[in-house]
């Protein structure tokens, strides 16, 4: 048996707080970069330093990537719906692909550039020292944006914020690698700035790589790791009722997951007590972890080395048919059955009525039939015969 429901609407106000401390710290990104890559573009071209106007590139990259972020946080925050019954969440995986391949382009780019003045050392001239200054400035920026980024991704636990943050903190190294090579550049070594340009781009596509990497697995439905899984199944096996978890699936929805799990519940309880378990087993993993939903199946046993032989017993019209060959229908309609499939075979409750058998001798005959079947129906490898109590106003029926 499964046991699922659909997102719980508690989530709207965490999504909303995640929105909109994305669309806050993206836009003052905006900011900073359109501020940055204008002055570094300008300043880089004046002062013919290669390594200035890379830093430019990848100022400009960041602030595509920024534009990207506000659509995909704009997008991923949307309710779900008929076509997307999960929600939204994995705009904010493409969104971080896309940052990914843009890095990876970005970087690659850069290295070729470099790679060709570093070849060609006549065409490397002497830059102006104003280059150093923008640089140094690029860098406190960029390191200070960082940092504020970082801190609000982390507070509203955002891989795709996270993932933003650390463009711009790779900017600032860059930055960095930039000033040391334009100084470098200025005491005379002239081939440090287009090597400064190379560094900058290898750092780029090495970031591109990561963030590619990371959403493209995620994107294939990757698991969580084995720490947050074992959480779950701690949080599930403390629900009263249930005796185990196993074969728990797991795979990540943008910053939340998809949880599958089997619980081992007691086999002979009622399907109103199991549901109620997987119930509240789902509703503890829902308020302990970052989890969208949660699919509960209830096993009466561990079922890893009996369903295919379990399939192949009989389902419960083949035994009342089997039943209807050695009773008369009168005393049939007083017979309650109950059907147990457990460790490979099935066992049968049947729970008479008193006014079906109301003397011993009839009961006997009719206890001998039940038991009979065993022989009869393939599969079937126990009978137990329960008789009911005369019920009065003040005392509900009971098995003897």
């Amino acid at each position: 048996m499964t046991h699922s429901h659909s997102f719980d609407p508690r989530e709207e106000t965490p999504n909303a707080a995640r929105q909109a401390a994305a669309q806050r710290s993206t836009w003052v990104s905006v900011g900073v970069n359109i501020a940055l890559s204008i002055t570094q573009m300008l300043v880089g071209l004046w002062a013919g330093s290669q390594a200035l106007v890379a830093d430019a590139v990848h100022s400009l990259s960041d602030l595509v990537s920024d534009f990207v972020v506000l659509f995909a946080n704009r997008h991923s925050a949307a309710d779900a719906d008929k076509n997307h019954p999960y929600g939204h969440g994995r705009f904010e995986t493409a969104a971080s692909l896309v940052i990914g391949v843009l890095l990876l382009s970005v970087g690659v780019g850069m290295l070729w550039s470099a790679a060709h003045k570093i070849t060609d050392p006549a065409s490397i001239g002497q830059v102006h020292s104003l280059a150093l200054w923008v640089a140094g400035l690029a860098l406190v920026s960029k390191e200070l944006l960082f940092r504020y980024m970082l801190k609000i991704a982390e507070s509203v636990k955002s891989s795709m914020l996270v993932a933003n943050a650390w463009h711009a903190r790779s900017d600032a190294a860059s930055s960095l690698v930039v000033g040391v090579g334009v100084a470098g550049n200025l005491l005379g070594f002239t081939w440090l700035d287009p090597l400064a340009a190379a560094l900058v781009g290898f750092m780029i596509t090495h970031m591109g790589w990561k963030f590619s990497w990371s959403a493209l697995s995620d994107l294939m439905d990757h698991s969580l790791d084995d720490e947050e899984q074992a959480a779950i199944c701690a949080t599930l096996e403390a629900t009263p009722g249930v005796r185990s978890a196993h074969d728990l699936r797991t795979r990540r929805m943008g910053d939340l997951a998809m949880v599958d799990v089997h619980i081992l519940v007691d086999g002979r309880i009622s399907v109103s007590e199991g549901h109620y378990i997987a119930a509240n087993a789902r509703q503890r993993v829902l308020e302990a972890h970052r989890v969208l939903d949660v699919m509960v199946h209830i096993d009466p046993e561990d079922d890893s080395g009996h369903s295919r032989q379990m399939l192949a017993l009989p389902h419960r019209a083949q035994v009342e048919d089997a039943l209807a060959e050695v009773l008369d229908e009168h005393v049939r309609a007083r017979i309650s059955l109950e059907l147990h499939y457990l460790n490979g075979v099935l066992e049968l409750d049947a729970v008479l009525d008193p006014q079906a058998c109301r003397d011993a001798a009839e009961r006997e005959r009719i206890s001998r039939q039940l038991h009979a079947l065993v022989g009869q129906v393939a599969g079937l490898s126990q009978v137990r015969i329960h008789h009911t109590l005369e019920a009065s106003p003040s005392q509900p029926a009971a098995l003897r």
